[in-house]
C-alpha cells in the first residue's frame, strides 16, 4: 500500500526535464517576440532616417501615431544615426546573411517547400533559430543541395545570387566590414527583403 501511494505521489511530480521541454517552445515564442518588437524599434529609426513620416510608418506598422513618436523620441540623439544604404551589393556578414536568407526562402517557395533548405528557413522565420556561423554554413550547404538537384527547375538567378554571396562570405572584399548603417537585425531584414524582390524581377 505505501509503495503505490508513493508511485501515485511520484506520477504526480513535474520531473525538471518534462518542465524544460514544456516550457522550450514557450520560450522560443517569447523570444522571438521580444527580438520582433525591437527590430521593429530599429526598423522606425531607419524609416524615420529616410525622411517617413511618423503618420505613413503609424500606418505601415499598425501602431498609433502617438506610440510611433514615443519610439521617436525615445532614440532621439543630437547626432542622426548614418543613412542605411539599400545598394543590394554590399558585403558586409549580416549583410550577406540577409541575402542568403532571401535566397533560400525563394528557393523554398519555388520547390513548393520540398528543398532541403525549408527547415532552416522556417527556423529562422519564426524566430527559433538564430545567425550563427554554424546556421550559416548549414543553410549555404542545404541550398548548395538543392540548386544542385533542382537545376532546371531553378531560375539561372538563383546560382547567380548564390555565388556572389558564398563567394563574399568566404573571402570578404575590402572594406566588407563597414556598413552603410542600421544594426546586424535591421541589414540582415532590409538585406533579405531586397535580395527577394531583386530574384522576383529577374524570373
Amino acid at each position: 500500500m505505501a509503495a503505490e501511494e508513493r508511485q501515485d505521489r511520484s506520477a504526480e511530480t513535474l520531473t525538471e526535464e518534462q518542465a524544460e521541454r514544456m516550457l522550450a517552445g514557450m520560450n522560443e515564442v517569447i523570444r522571438a517576440g521580444e527580438e520582433m518588437r525591437r527590430l521593429r524599434t530599429d526598423m522606425i529609426q531607419v524609416l524615420v532616417g529616410l525622411g517617413w513620416t511618423q503618420d505613413r510608418i503609424a500606418r505601415l506598422t499598425d501602431m498609433s501615431q502617438p506610440a510611433v513618436s514615443k519610439q521617436v523620441a525615445k532614440f532621439k540623439t543630437d547626432e542622426p544615426a548614418p543613412p542605411v544604404a539599400l545598394a543590394l551589393g554590399q558585403y558586409d556578414p549580416p549583410w550577406l546573411e540577409g541575402r542568403l536568407w532571401g535566397l533560400a526562402e525563394e528557393v523554398s517557395e519555388t520547390l513548393d517547400g520540398a528543398a532541403h533548405c525549408t527547415r532552416t528557413v522556417d527556423a529562422l522565420a519564426r524566430g527559433r533559430t538564430r545567425f550563427t556561423p554554424r546556421t550559416v554554413d548549414a543553410l549555404r550547404r542545404a541550398i548548395e543541395e538543392d540548386l544542385r538537384l533542382h537545376r532546371g527547375r531553378l531560375p539561372a538567378a538563383h546560382q547567380a545570387a548564390y555565388d556572389e554571396i558564398s563567394r563574399a562570405l568566404d573571402v570578404p572584399p575590402k572594406g566588407a566590414a563597414a556598413t552603410g548603417g542600421g544594426s546586424p537585425p535591421v541589414r540582415r531584414a532590409l538585406a533579405h527583403r531586397i535580395q527577394r524582390d531583386r530574384l522576383l524581377g529577374e524570373a
